[in-house]
Order: C-alpha cells, then structure tokens, then sequence
C-alpha cells in the first residue's frame, strides 16, 4: 500500500514598512486644503451688496478665488451683459470698468436711478459655471414736506392740516411738533411704484390766541442720517362776521332819495362792489377792500353824505388749497347814519 501523502500550503506574510517622509508630505498636500473647506485646483466668485441714494455712484465689485483666466462676465438685473472679461457690451456709458484684475471686478454705475434696483450677475464661466448676485439698493430721501390747508381756520372751530411728503423710499416719518411737542396725526400712505408718497394729517381747535401759532411739520429718513426736512408753518385764525363773506352799507332815510353815489377814498371801487338802491355790499372780502367809502346822496329837498370806514383783519393762508369763502374780522365804523329832511 501506497503511503498517503498530504499537501500544507503556507501564506507567506508580508513585512509592513514604515511611511517614508516623502509620503507624509505628499498626504499633508492633500488632506490640509480639503480640512480647510476648498481645494487648490477650484475657482470661485463672491459678489457684495450696495446701497446708495438716488443720482449717487453704486460701485459693483466681484471677487475672483484661483482665477486661471476664465471668462468673466457681469450682467445686469434684466440679465443684459454688461462687460464680457472687461470688455463692453452694453450701450450704457453710466457704467464703467474701473479694475479687472485675478483678485478682483469692478464697475461703476453713476446717477443712480430707482429703475437700475435689482440684482447684478457675476458669472465665472469655467468647467462648472459659477456665479452670484450684487443687490443694488436705492435710497430715495425726502423733500422739504409741504402743508395743506382743507379750510382757513376759524376762532371757535377747528383747523385740519396735512403734511405731505410725496416721495420717499423707503417712507419718510413725518411728524408734527408744536413748542417742542409733537402732536399726533393720521398717517396714510400711498404707493407709487418704486416710490412711497406719506402724509401725516391733524385737527387742532383754534381760539383767537392761537392766530400767529408756529407749527412744523418734519420729515425723517435713513437717508438724511440724524438731519430733518422741516416745513414751518405759521396758524392765522379768523373770526367770522356776519354771514363771513360780505358787508352791507346802506343810507337810512325818512325821505327817498332820488340819487345816490358810492365812491371809495382815493381810490376806485372793488370790481366785486354790488350797488342796488341804497344799499353797497361787497363780497368775499379780502384785506384789499379796507379804506373809508363815501356816500352822496340827494332828493328834492337837499342833499347828505356820510363816509364809512371798513377794516379787514388778518390776511388769507397763501399756502395750499383755499376755501371758497373767507372767514374774516371785519370791524366797521360808520359814522351816524345819513338822514334828509321831510
């Protein structure tokens, strides 16, 4: 009988080396930028918000990383190319390459309009294209507000005013002081598209003391810093007579008289004079009619004159919309009426 034979096969175990220094080194090129966030070989571009005021200069900046020479191209927020790697491609001289270097784009756009908001493309055209958005806002400061007069203000009545500030943006604050204290009105606002038109509207009572009272209406914005647009408005208070808009002169007699003529002092009778018989009425009266009018009347049995003197107080508000009727002091001092004999 044949001996039985069996085969052992034996693995043979490699001998493990220590990693060279040269490996380590090429490792630590490798591992230290990915622990960093960003690996050598990738570009990219960063783009910076602007803020500016309406008619200013926006400066529009993109930051190139690792740029090896690709295309940059920057559009505007209808998505126009604007300069293709510095070079122009729209017809619009407000905007201006001012530097194009590895590290960083620049463009400058001049007398900033409301119309040019919006976002700025900065695009890297590599293998993956790149790109990200410059928001351009504008800031619109108020004018010096303006104030509207619904209706002249009468002693015994109240005044309402509104202070107007037609455009801003974003929207102005407006405030009504009087001696250093502000007076709490109605604000209402009224969108106009890119701009925003505010009013601030008060109801005051009004005495006689009040006539020559100083008001401003203020105006505050982000734009303006800590500065205020100030309206000075001065009160004038009227005090009603009669039916407040004309005054009546009439020749008392026992006798008619067959004539009679009116005539003012040095002067020719108001074009809104009214002459019927004895009586002379002029309406909506105004501090222009004052001065001493004269009477000269006569019949069969002799003649008479008498002068009236008639005094308006207090002029009419220049300033915003006016009422159709006056509301005025008009203190008269007649001499003793005119008499003929029987």
């Amino acid at each position: 009988m044949r001996p039985a034979w069996s085969s052992v096969f034996c693995r043979r175990r490699r001998r493990r080396h220590p990693p060279s220094s040269l490996s380590l080194a090429l490792r630590s090129l490798v591992l230290v930028p990915l622990l960093l966030g960003f690996a050598p070989c990738c570009q990219a571009v960063q783009a910076e918000n602007v803020t500016v005021l309406e008619g200013g200069t926006a400066q529009i900046s993109c930051r190139l990383q690792n740029y090896d020479g690709s295309i940059v191209v920057i559009q505007n927020p209808r998505r126009q190319t604007l300069f293709f790697n510095g070079t122009r491609a729209l017809k619009d001289d407000r905007f201006q390459m001012v530097l194009f270097t590895p590290r960083l784009v620049r463009i400058t756009l001049t007398n900033v309009s409301v119309s040019d908001e919006g976002g700025y493309f900065c695009q890297l055209y590599t293998d993956a294209t790149h790109h990200q958005v410059a928001t351009l806002a504008v800031l619109v400061p108020p004018e010096t507000p303006v104030v509207e007069v619904k209706q002249e203000a009468v002693e015994g009545g109240e005044v309402e005013l509104s202070c107007v500030s037609p455009r801003s943006k974003p929207a102005a604050s407006l405030r009504w002081m009087r001696n250093g204290r502000e007076i709490p009105g109605v604000v209402s606002q009224q969108d106009n598209g890119k701009t925003v038109s505010v009013s601030s509207t008060i109801r005051i009572p009004v005495e006689r003391k009040d006539n020559g009272a100083a008001l401003s209406c203020e105006a505050l914005h982000p734009a303006l810093s800590n500065q205020k647009r100030i309206r000075h408005y001065r009160l004038d208070v009227f005090c009603e007579y009669q039916d407040c808009c004309f005054v009546t002169f009439a020749v008392q007699h026992t006798a008619p008289p067959r004539a009679i003529q009116w005539s003012k002092i040095n002067d020719t009778l108001p074009e809104r004079a009214e002459i019927s018989g004895p009586t002379f009425q002029i309406s909506r009266l105004s501090q222009s009619h004052n001065g001493t009018y004269l009477c000269q009347a006569q019949n069969n049995y002799g003649r008479a004159a008498d002068h009236y003197t008639l005094l308006v107080y207090g002029p009419v508000p220049s300033s915003g919309p006016r009422s159709t009727t006056p509301y005025l002091s008009v203190p008269r001092s007649p001499g003793p009426p005119s008499r003929f004999p029987a």
